[in-house]
């Protein structure tokens, strides 16, 4: 049976959140198991408040844990009964292992996954890729949103190709890939993001369709945004804030007098639409596009409604043989030979 190797002593919620989140996920999905990383003591307790079935359920002990205040590098080699690095492994050594899910240092998991698990032929640099839900009532995929504050031209074609595999896994037969830049003319930007227009522009098996803005993420009228890891940051926290403060506004409106509150009962409907779509705890985390197996990380202060839906998205990248996808489009492309830096 399919295993989907669940860290549960990442982030500021372990293990409480993140045993019940990985729980919830096998309700609602039959065919797979998880397997627990973590503090025997503790998980066990958090385990021992549910109703679930013991043969999908497995629980591997650990003595350590990786914060965020480790240095990431360190911590990976140093830390070899954490949580994160004994699950990482598992997911190397495993055969029936498809896919890893930390809510914990973005660096260790980013690290862990290149030491560990490796990369595969031919990626330059693995690229974190979250869905940001768009207005069309999908997501639409951002490539790189942290990984890889620094890139070159290459790495964005190449987060193209990647995240464009990773859409068809979703169900997009032909995802549309736009680069985001500062204007939609191809002349925007700096080098970094005119070289990178052309590249993109004459990479094989992708739908590039030109340049893209920050307002266009959540518009929908791209699959694929790309972007180097630090621009790609500040849009998708921009996005996060732009949900939140949206839905804190209505909610104030809507209880400031008797006369909105009856207003509300008649937009009730629209307005549960609109919050759970700006409710970016639902979309789950994000994969890191371009490693051997799947791995995928949640926001730190993840809660359970958040790991949930990232559990899932494992079993949909095992199943829809996302990391097989990736290596074809590369090599496709012309980028499966081993690239330099």
């Amino acid at each position: 049976m399919l295993k989907i190797i669940v860290d549960a002593m990442g982030g500021d919620n372990a293990p409480q959140e993140i045993v019940k989140g990985a729980l919830d996920a096998l309700g609602q999905r039959k065919d797979f198991k998880v397997v627990f990383t973590g503090d025997e003591s503790l998980v066990g307790r958090e385990l021992a408040k549910y109703r679930y079935d013991p043969a999908r359920v497995e629980l591997v002990p650990c003595s350590e844990v990786i914060t965020n205040d480790d240095v990431p590098t360190h911590a990976v080699r140093s830390k070899r009964d954490s949580s994160l690095v004994v699950g990482l492994k598992l997911l190397k050594e495993d055969k029936e292992a498809g896919g890893f899910v930390s809510a914990g240092s973005t660096g260790a998991v980013l690290t862990g996954g290149i030491m560990l698990i490796g990369r595969i032929k031919g990626v330059m640099r693995p690229a974190l890729c979250p869905g940001i839900p768009n207005v069309r009532g999908g997501s639409t995929l951002l490539c790189d949103c942290g990984a890889n504050a620094e890139c070159k031209p290459a790495y964005l074609a190449q987060f193209g190709v990647m995240a464009s595999a990773y859409a068809k896994v979703l169900g997009i037969r032909a995802p549309r890939v736009g680069l985001l830049t500062n204007g939609t003319e191809e002349h925007k930007g700096d080098t970094l993001h005119r070289e990178a227009y052309a590249l993109l522009k004459e990479t094989r098996g992708i739908d590039f369709v030109g340049n893209v803005e920050g307002r266009d993420i959540m518009y929908g009228d791209v699959d694929v945004v790309v972007s180097d890891g630090f621009s790609g940051n500040i849009a998708l926290k921009a996005c996060e804030g732009c949900g939140k403060t949206v839905a804190d506004v209505l909610g104030k409106e809507f209880r400031r007098s008797l006369g909105t509150k009856i207003s509300y009962l008649f937009a009730k409907k629209p307005i549960g639409k609109l919050r759970s779509m700006l409710d970016y705890s639902r979309q789950g985390g994000s994969i890191f596009l371009g490693l051997k197996k799947a791995v995928l990380k949640c926001h730190g202060s993840s809660k359970a409604k958040s790991v949930t839906p990232t559990v899932c998205q494992a079993v949909d990248a095992y199943r829809g043989g996302l990391i097989g996808n990736i290596a074809a489009m590369l090599d496709g492309a012309g980028f499966a030979e081993d690239a330099g830096e």
